[in-house]
């Protein structure tokens, strides 16, 4: 019996990325769908690194958490209307909030084993284009009329509506399990971890005002596309600052004593869509691109936040990444002291504090504050669910190319669900 010979991994390189600015919500992107945004971005990709030519991107991974039924093959639909070549390949992939640094992974894992050269990964979400489901009800009857086998049959199933099953299912942000939308979770979990109001609107703070420097010193030039009269993310405000986030009242956590969580240090609904250049350093070299950094590392992991998060333990829905990073770093021999930059998406601001409280618990150094989200991060360019990842992929990327000789990075995304991606990039 033969056997296939088993490749030898390669380096993924991240050559670059693209996004359309983030806008809030029924705002300027209000009548724009996964597929408009996403290929904006995709079109900004191909336009920066002339991958118009045929064959020049192996394949396109990318996906959507909110999506209607015609977003069912999003990633095809994609390709055919952007400037990519029409025979590329795609497909779709869906982790929540973590899709987009799963794309990253996916694509990854192929070029790493030599099944690919090159790959564009990453995502795009809507909140004000969510899909409306038919209420349930009324679904039922249809599908009843459907299998009727007269038309009397089928009128008396007809008869069966009322003016009440004409109201659509609206999307909720809420764990089917729990009923609690995400930032009441984040809420429980704030209490659990003692994560105080102060503390949560300084990180706010220092998001938008990160955010601000890097715009003003063009860092974002060669990273966001203008799309739909925006050149910046909506959401930024330049003046946040930890007074006037003080003044706003608490949205989350009613329900209990001394609430933290407001508006101004929770993520708000966002439209938007990121994706990432990855390749093999021989489709690199041969075109003359400099990578910007290597996908060395990546790890996900999952908690059971029905059990522990409802009943007020430290396992939250949000909290996967506690337990993700750790194990990533032991299995390649690392500290926190070894990176330079570090990249947690700011879903809540308690939501950070309580993960990097929870490395501590587990053993890890304590994250230097002058290395975390150095570029701001979600609480100030917001968080189209599935373009995050990507986003924060790309972003990283950038700012290890501007140090002098090897850096190193740390990604942490939490999801719903009770999962988390994470990830290691790299510089030589």
């Amino acid at each position: 019996m033969s056997f296939v010979k088993r490749p030898e991994a390669r380096r993924v390189a991240i050559v670059g990325g693209s996004r359309v600015p983030f806008a809030r919500s029924d705002g300027p992107y209000a009548t724009a769908s996964n597929q408009e945004m996403l290929t904006a971005a995709v079109d900004g990709l191909v336009a920066r690194y002339g991958l118009d030519a045929p064959g020049a991107v192996g394949e396109l991974v990318a996906g959507a958490v909110l999506k209607h039924s015609r977003d069912f093959n999003l990633a095809r639909e994609t390709v055919l209307g952007s400037k990519l070549d029409a025979r590329t390949p795609a497909y779709d992939i869906q982790q929540a909030c973590g899709t987009g640094l799963q794309a990253v992974v996916a694509a990854a894992n192929k070029i790493a084993l030599g099944q690919t050269e090159s790959a564009v990964a990453g995502g795009a979400d809507t909140a004000s284009d969510a899909p409306l489901g038919v209420n349930d009800r009324l679904r039922r009857i249809l599908l009843e009329a459907r299998r009727a086998g007269s038309t009397g049959a089928r009128l008396k199933a007809l008869a069966q509506v009322r003016p009440s099953h004409l109201i659509p299912d609206i999307p909720r942000n809420a764990e089917p399990r729990t009923g609690l939308s995400m930032g009441e979770h984040a809420a429980v979990t704030a209490r659990a971890w003692g994560i105080g109001r102060a503390a949560q609107d300084e990180l706010a703070a220092a998001s938008h005002r990160r955010l601000a420097a890097a715009y003003e010193r063009g860092f974002f030039r060669d990273l966001v596309v203008p799309f739909r009269g925006l050149d910046r993310d909506q959401n930024l405000r330049p003046d946040s600052t930890v007074e006037k986030l003080a003044e706003l009242k608490p949205v989350f956590g009613l329900d209990a004593p001394g609430p933290t969580m407001t508006a101004g240090n929770s993520t708000p609904l966002t439209d938007g869509a990121a994706v990432v250049l990855l390749a093999s350093e021989e489709w690199a070299d041969a075109r003359g691109l400099e990578p910007l950094a290597y996908l060395t590392a990546y790890e996900t992991a999952a908690v059971d936040f029905v059990r522990g998060d409802v009943a007020g333990g430290e396992d939250g829905l949000l909290m996967a990444p506690a337990y993700a990073v750790p194990r990533m770093l032991e299995r390649t021999g690392l500290g926190i002291e070894d990176f330079d930059l570090v990249e947690i998406h700011e879903a809540f601001a308690s939501q950070v504090l309580a993960t990097l409280a929870a490395w501590e618990k587990r053993g890890l150094a304590p994250v230097d504050r002058e290395r975390l989200n150095v570029a701001g991060s979600s609480l100030a360019t917001g968080h189209p669910f599935a373009a995050t990842g990507a986003r924060i992929v790309a972003t990283l990327a950038a700012l290890l190319a501007e140090r002098e000789g090897p850096s190193r990075g740390l990604i942490s995304v939490c999801a719903a669900g009770g999962q988390g991606v994470t990830a290691v990039l790299e510089r030589a």
